[in-house]
């Protein structure tokens, strides 16, 4: 917003307007969802948008504000909706921005790309299907 020739007003009065706007557009498409404040230390440090489907947790939106981030609470979040995933067996996506540095964070922790859409991916995070078969062996 600073590259932009607009008052302080001005500037607000969009930026509220685009906030109403992707809020209703979250509410409408995805019924049910949760929003979360994260709160660190008793300071608002972000938000998480999540919605729980039968067979995928969406992560609609997990952001946080500059100071609160490189310190480990979004890596903590998004293990905590990967344990959850695995506990369900339950896949857990997200749409993320191809120039976005947090790209390489989900990478990391397993996401893999299965779409594009514009300047986005759909990133993907599968449970393990690990199964442990007990076989006796003939004596």
């Amino acid at each position: 917003m600073a590259r932009v020739p607009w008052s302080l007003e001005e500037r607000e009065k969009f930026l509220r307007q685009q906030f109403r706007a992707q809020d209703h557009s979250y509410r409408n498409n995805y019924p049910g969802a949760e929003f979360f404040i994260i709160v660190v230390d008793g300071t608002d440090g972000g938000r998480l948008c999540v919605h729980r489907r039968v067979d995928e947790i969406r992560i609609m939106d997990i952001a946080l504000l500059p100071g609160f981030r490189g310190q480990g609470i979004g890596t903590y979040l998004l293990k905590e909706l990967l344990r959850e995933g695995q506990g369900s067996s339950r896949s857990v996506t997200i749409h993320v921005e191809t120039f976005n540095p947090a790209l390489r964070l989900y990478q990391r922790l397993g996401f893999t790309q299965v779409a594009e859409n514009g300047v986005y991916f759909l990133m993907e995070w599968k449970p393990s299907t690990w199964l442990l078969e007990t076989r006796s062996e003939p004596t």
